[in-house]
């Protein structure tokens, strides 16, 4: 039986986690551009993003926390990540020249997408190594069971809200005009390239 401080600790999780998992980024953007085709696309995207994120709590939980603000992988997982992020955006500028609705795309599925975009944003592991480790160490005051407990709780999040837009943009695509859908893949683009450069500036600031 979860005992009410646990439960009031899980409650937490939740506005917590989806406060960042809803925050606009290149994940969300991905999100809407694999949903254009599949309304599952969020839970692979979700699934890629636990291959990142499940492992990285066990580390966190495992003392390695100093490792991810370590000012050297900062710069490296930034500089690497911004250079990915920006191609995956030019590459989906350059599919917007084809027809409407026939190869508006990112180069790998959505699986992979969830990887690669989780493993390249550096503030995805900043986020872990602050508010993150808090949640976890709380967690952890409940036992091996509450850390599981909190780790399923926190990726059902994830897979809700990255589910719920990509279901959301399948359901409504019919409704995009060829204007509209320029506009909002140019905008997930741009988002994509955008966050890149941030991060590949930020690595010398």
């Amino acid at each position: 039986m979860i005992s009410a401080s646990f439960g009031l600790f899980l409650l937490s999780t939740v506005g917590i986690s989806l406060s960042g998992v809803m925050a606009p980024g290149p994940l969300t953007a991905a999100t809407i551009t694999k949903g254009y085709r599949d309304k599952y696309a969020g839970i692979f995207i979700a699934l890629g993003h636990a291959v990142i994120e499940l492992p990285l709590m066990a580390l966190i939980y495992f003392g390695f926390a100093h490792f991810l603000s370590s000012p050297e992988v900062k710069r490296i997982v930034g500089l690497i990540g911004g250079l990915m992020l920006i191609v995956m955006g030019v590459m989906l500028f350059r599919t917007m020249s084809k027809a409407v609705g026939e190869a508006v795309d990112l180069p790998y599925n959505s699986f992979t997408t969830g990887i690669m975009l989780t493993g390249a944003n550096p503030y995805f592991f900043l986020w872990w190594a602050t508010i993150g480790i808090a949640l976890i160490y709380g967690a952890a005051e409940f036992g091996i069971y509450g850390l599981i407990i909190f780790a399923i709780v926190h990726w059902a999040c994830d897979l809700f809200w990255e589910q719920f837009v990509s279901y959301t943009v399948f359901r409504t695509r019919h409704l995009w005009t060829a204007k509209v859908q320029r506009i909002v893949f140019g905008i997930c683009a741009l988002v994509l390239a955008g966050f890149g450069i941030w991060f590949c500036v930020s690595v010398f600031s």
